[in-house]
């Protein structure tokens, strides 16, 4: 696996948000397999220069630098089949996009889309409200703009 500070800033990313938190043990033990993934993800039988994490106890993180070689359909294909089995071995959903993650006083919370509007028609978020993008295409944005406010965010279409 890469180092993070290595990667190019147009690195690909993937962010696979869980609908709850990872315990402690569980986050390590992801880690570890998201990081063992990372360093054996080929495409076309080239090694990518790839790089996997754990965010927050809830969000999954790979990267590809495709300045050495890209990911191919099926390369990507391996990913997700992977974070599948993520699913099923911890008994979380990592694939449901209209959940959004808010932070806030008592921490992360991992919301649907309808409590998401709710919350914010009844002041409980707001435009400084903080929101995880996990639609960053890659490394630059990512660094930037994973977490921001709401009101700057594509979130606030959704309220």
């Amino acid at each position: 696996m890469q180092d993070y500070q290595s990667l190019s800033d147009q690195s690909k990313v993937w962010i696979y948000q869980s609908n709850r938190p990872f315990s402690e043990e569980e986050t390590s033990q992801i880690r570890s397999y998201v990081q063992q993934f990372a360093q054996q993800w080929v495409s076309h039988n080239r090694q990518l220069k790839a790089y996997g994490e754990v965010y927050h106890q809830r969000f999954i993180v790979l990267m590809v630098d495709e300045t050495a070689a890209g990911a191919s359909g099926c390369s990507i294909d391996k990913s997700v089949h992977f974070m599948k089995q993520i699913e099923q071995k911890f008994g979380v959903d990592l694939f449901d996009r209209m959940r959004f993650s808010v932070k806030g006083p008592d921490g992360i919370k991992t919301i649907s889309r309808d409590t998401f509007a709710d919350w914010y028609a009844n002041g409980q978020i707001d435009n400084e409200t903080i929101v995880f993008d996990t639609l960053v295409a890659d490394k630059a944005a990512f660094d930037q703009s994973f977490e921001k406010s709401l009101g700057e965010s594509w979130h606030k279409r959704m309220v």
